[in-house]
This record gives structure tokens, sequence and C-alpha cells, in this order.
């Protein structure tokens, strides 16, 4: 039997975590990381500095903006945006579809243009929609913060309706109203077996 007609690893699909500011996809992602080892979480690349206790290669790439449009230019990103018109983040193509070949489950969490543009790369993607317990919650959360000024407060609120809006894309949506609770549905519908934990 030759090596290319053994086919012991099928190839994993790429799951795709997005959903609306503030709903809470970092948090999922955490207790995925926490739980469940065995999920490979797609790393981003980033022109933006480290910030504190962050470690190259495990929360982010750091590259400098030249590195970085390079591989733009490459056509190493799955997806890429500036974010905020200052530092641009994207998506190593090559890590994921290495993971995936090897039938390791891979996760990308992700905002909304993000997720768009990895349709348009990878469109046999499995992609999954956070959303919020409620309107209010969503609310409650975006100035539970007490970080941003009323006009900064507008404009999240604003692009939350328009990203609310963006749900029906999705194959899946996930809400979330308990972390572990979600964490475990995502693994479900990763086509995984959630961990049975005794509270």
């Amino acid at each position: 039997m030759t090596a290319s007609s053994h086919h012991s690893v099928p190839a994993a699909r790429l799951t795709v975590l997005a959903g609306p500011t503030a709903v809470g996809k970092g948090t999922v992602s955490a207790d995925i990381r926490a739980r469940y080892p065995d999920v490979w979480l797609s790393v981003s690349a980033t022109t933006r500095s480290p910030r504190p206790g962050e470690i190259d290669g495990v929360h982010y790439h750091f590259v400098g903006p030249d590195g970085f449009a390079q591989m733009v230019e490459d056509g190493e990103l799955l997806e890429w945006a500036v974010v905020h018109g200052r530092n641009s983040y994207g998506t190593p193509r090559t890590p994921v579809e290495e993971r995936l070949a090897a039938g390791v489950p891979a996760l990308l969490e992700i905002d909304l243009q993000g997720a768009r543009q990895v349709r348009g790369t990878m469109p046999d993607a499995r992609f999954v929609f956070l959303a919020p317990p409620s309107w209010e919650e969503l609310e409650r959360r975006l100035v539970g913060r007490g970080t941003e000024g009323p006009e900064e407060r507008e404009r999240r609120l604003a692009t939350a309706k328009v990203e609310l809006a963006a749900e029906s894309e999705f194959d899946h949506v996930i809400v979330n109203d308990d972390v572990r609770r979600a964490t475990d549905e995502l693994i479900t519908v990763m086509g995984l077996q959630p961990h049975v934990t005794h509270a």
C-alpha cells in the first residue's frame, strides 16, 4: 500500500468563530485553550507592539509593517485587516493548512469582516456565530466596561447592531449565555466530544 493511498488521517475542517463586539469570543477561546488543549487555536499576525505578558508566537506573531506587507503580497494570509486605522492584523495561512492536513481540529476566532474574507479563501470551513443572550445584555457588556466615552459607546453599539444582522450568514449560532456551556456546544459543533463536568 503506497503512502498516497493511505488515508488514516482525514483532513479536518477549519472552524471560524465570529460575532459582535463584546459578545465574549476571547473568553470562549480562552476556555477552549484551557479545557480542550487538543484543539489548535490560530495565532494572528499583527503589526502592533506586544503588551506586557504577551508572548510572540503564543498570543500573536508580532511582525513589522514591512514584514506584514510582504505576507499580504505573497498571499500568506487567509484574511487581514487594518483595525481602527492603525495596526494590521491577519491570519497566516500555512499553519492553518498544516494542522488541517494533519487532521488537527483548528479554531479561528475572528471579527466578522475577517470571517467573510475566510469564506472567500476557505469556503468549506465551518462558520459559527457567537450571539449574546439578548441585545440588552450585549449593551450592558459594551457599556459595563466603562472605558469609553458616550460617542465611542454609541459607535460601538451601532457597529454591534450591524454585526448582529450578519447572524444569518453563518452555519451555526451559539448563544453565549454561559461560557462553559457555549464552549461545549462549540466543541460539539466541531464534531468533538465535550468533557462531562460534574459541577
